[in-house]
């Protein structure tokens, strides 16, 4: 029988880990955790305007384009089929000198949409002042 030093037998199991590798992992990935989650955590300060209201009288030249609770586009007092017909009507007056301002008044239980529409006409006309007529709270 012959000794043999250094060898093991092949049936062997190796009931060790090494978890050394593991832990310098998970320390790594905790150390990058706490450094980002400040950063993510925080936002920008940001001292918002107070609102106010300040009352704004309507000029003579200045145009009314009114949406009612079905979506129809008046311009002034005259209704309008479409954004279209609105679109022409302005660009006539988007010449003038001085621009008159265009002002929208949108019924409260219209969607955004036609209100989107009416905004989108009055910018493709060249309108540079647009405002919204709105009452104020009670």
């Amino acid at each position: 029988m012959a000794i043999q030093f250094g060898q093991q037998d092949e049936d062997e199991i190796i009931g060790l880990i090494n978890t050394t590798p593991l832990v310098d992992v998970m320390l790594v990935l905790l150390i990058i955790f706490l450094i980002t989650i400040p950063v993510v955590t925080t936002s920008v300060r940001v001292d918002l305007p107070q609102q106010t209201h300040v009352r704004h009288e309507s000029q003579p030249g200045d145009l009314t384009v009114s949406i009612d609770k079905n979506g129809r586009i008046y311009l002034r007092d005259t209704a309008l089929p479409d954004t279209q017909a609105l679109y022409e009507r302005i660009r006539e007056q988007a010449s003038l000198q001085p621009q008159p301002a265009v002002q929208i008044r949108g019924d409260a239980g219209l969607d955004f949409a036609s209100v989107a529409r009416v905004m989108s006409a009055v910018q493709r006309a060249g309108m540079a002042r647009v405002s919204f007529i709105t009452e104020p709270k009670e």
